[in-house]
């Protein structure tokens, strides 16, 4: 890229001047490279496929185009703008980018999702509203109500879209874009662009322009805006491994990515218990009590978000710095979701991978795919953790050197040297804000393990079991030993479909079709681990039999598939 182009500024792009000067108030001083090459080919009306990480700036660069169209002189109750999102923490976060972007122009703006009174939504409706912002069933319910009018619209945008379908809204998705105008200009964002984004953009976009956006390359010398590590972990040791690195890594704010609802809670409470502020998010909560987990993160009063992947999408935190995965996640396109939620605007964030030796395979495919290096570190030993707690407590004693209000304590002081020597009551005074700071040490240190790489392994039968993304299931839970599970709680079961990869469903295709046919809602549904001929879903155990009855009327990927409670439920000890 040549430095005029790097020089572009806003008033380059031709934007009206309300525009340039909302973004000018908002600190924005030149367009990020997704808006610099979407911009121009929006406002021309062109249809548009662009592929960009979270982070990088992709609201603006569709909500702009979508403002500049908007006939500020002229206007009707009708929407001329849709925008659809995953999430209604998305749908909240866009449309509040969208009103402050066009609060010159008047444009009125409005985010429908589920979880908000409906009247709520018709009120506004029918007073007038520019552009809607929404999730994919929230919008289905409109159309099917006639709420929405859909013939004013010019232009609608898929934001997210690859965390869409892996949700199971292609069908919602499909019907949404059916019942446009054919004349309609068609945006479709995406932070990873597998097959079946490629093909939902042949079947709804028109001669679109192609934009993707690589990650920067970092010149030689330059620390990358995320560091990537992983360390790799025996699963008993890793609830005290985790809270070793966080020890060492010291984070201002991070979010732990776990599997499981269960293993949200059980995480969240361990680390609690270790005197970090932890708070859980997943789907079992309400959205009163997600509202209150978000709030006491965004206003600094936690230190770690433990949340499940569906439950954290769509969440934007300013403070963060940290990503870590407590499992290794089986899709790189997840790892990539994740990771991006750090490093972003300039600052420096780290990712951070905690692998059992099985999934090795698995951190070897990411690395394959993304093309970026992750790191195989050891985890921090007691000595390392010791070291640490020292810096820290040197910090904390400088700090307080450095206060001006010390006098208070000099009759201790004094009064302890008539009796001991200064040095040792400096040691005690050392020893107590060392205790007071860190706490008790840990005294098991956390054995190391090996990695081996996958050509080793090839004929190494102590491997078996390992099938890549089964997760925690191996070949010898399936011939009937109780392992130990950690992904089904007290109130779950498993179903077992009899189809797999082989026949390339993926999860999304799973939730689709159960909350299709029940009224199971996606939160509902828990851990999917898919293999090569089966797959199995953690469903609440009062909805079992229904799910079952309800899946003899349907198909996944064009088959028939009657699934059965899995045969060998797997319990805690």
């Amino acid at each position: 890229m040549d430095e005029s182009t790097d020089n572009t500024t806003f008033a380059d792009l031709a934007l009206r001047p309300e525009l340039v000067e909302a973004l000018s108030s908002l600190g924005y001083e030149e367009p990020t490279p997704i808006q610099r090459e979407s911009i121009p080919p929006l406002i021309a009306g062109q249809d548009l496929l662009g592929q960009a990480a979270t982070g990088t700036g992709k609201t603006a660069a569709f909500a702009l185009p979508m403002l500049e169209h908007l006939d500020a002189d002229n206007r009707s109750k009708n929407p001329t703008g849709l925008i659809l999102v995953p999430t209604r923490e998305l749908a909240m976060q866009v449309s509040e980018a969208v009103h402050k972007y066009g609060r010159g122009l008047g444009a009125r703006v409005l985010p429908i999702y589920g979880g908000q009174p409906i009247g709520r939504q018709l009120q506004a409706l029918s007073r007038g509203v520019d552009v809607v912002v929404a999730t994919p069933g929230r919008a289905v319910d409109h159309i099917k109500r006639g709420t929405i009018p859909l013939k004013n619209i010019a232009m609608v945008v898929l934001d997210e879209a690859d965390e869409m379908l892996d949700m199971g809204f292609a069908e919602d998705l499909d019907a949404i874009l059916g019942a446009l105008p054919t004349e309609r200009q068609t945006v479709l964002f995406s932070a990873t662009m597998p097959k079946r984004i490629e093909s939902l953009a042949r079947r709804h976009l028109s001669n679109p322009t192609t934009i993707r956006i690589e990650a920067p390359v970092v010149a030689k010398g330059d620390a990358p805006k995320v560091r990537q590590l992983a360390f790799m972990v025996p699963r008993s040791h890793k609830p005290a491994a985790l809270g070793r690195i966080l020890d060492v890594e010291s984070p201002a704010a991070a979010i732990v990515f776990c599997r499981t609802r269960l293993e949200v809670d059980q995480l969240t409470e361990t680390l609690n218990g270790r005197g970090y502020r932890a708070e859980a998010l997943h789907g079992g909560m309400n959205q009163e009590g997600r509202d209150r987990v978000m709030a006491r993160v965004r206003s600094g009063n936690a230190d770690l978000l433990i949340a499940t992947d569906v439950a954290a999408r769509g969440l934007d935190i300013d403070l963060l710095t940290h990503v870590v995965n407590y499992d290794v996640p089986s899709a790189p396109e997840s790892y990539v979701h994740r990771i991006g939620r750090v490093g972003r605007a300039g600052r420096e964030g780290v990712a951070i991978t905690l692998a059992e030796p099985r999934e090795h395979r698995l951190l070897e495919n990411i690395q394959r795919v993304t093309g970026d290096k992750i790191a195989i570190e050891k985890v921090p030993t007691i000595s390392d953790l010791r070291n640490r707690r020292m810096e820290l407590t040197l910090g904390t004693l400088r700090e307080t050197l450095l206060d001006d209000d010390l006098d208070r304590y000099r009759t201790i002081v004094e009064s302890l040297t008539d009796e001991f020597d200064l040095f040792d009551v400096a040691l005690a005074a050392v020893k107590l804000t060392h205790e007071a700071t860190t706490g008790a040490e840990d005294e098991v240190e956390i054995p190391e393990v090996e990695v081996r790489r996958s050509k080793d392994r090839k004929n190494d039968r102590g491997d078996r079991g390992d099938r890549g993304d089964r997760g925690e299931r191996g070949d010898r839970d399936k011939k009937g030993k109780k392992g130990k599970d950690r992904s089904i709680g007290v109130d779950s079961t498993r179903l077992y479909f009899p189809i797999g990869r082989s026949a390339q469903v993926r999860p999304g295709d799973l939730v689709g079709a159960i909350t299709g046919e029940t009224g199971l809602a996606g939160k509902q549904i828990g851990s999917i681990e898919i293999a090569d001929k089966f797959s199995l879903v953690e469903v609440p155990e009062k909805s079992a039999d229904d799910i079952i009855r309800a899946m003899k009327k349907t198909t996944i990927k064009g088959r028939k598939v009657v699934p059965r409670r899995e045969r060998f439920q797997r319990f805690e000890r």
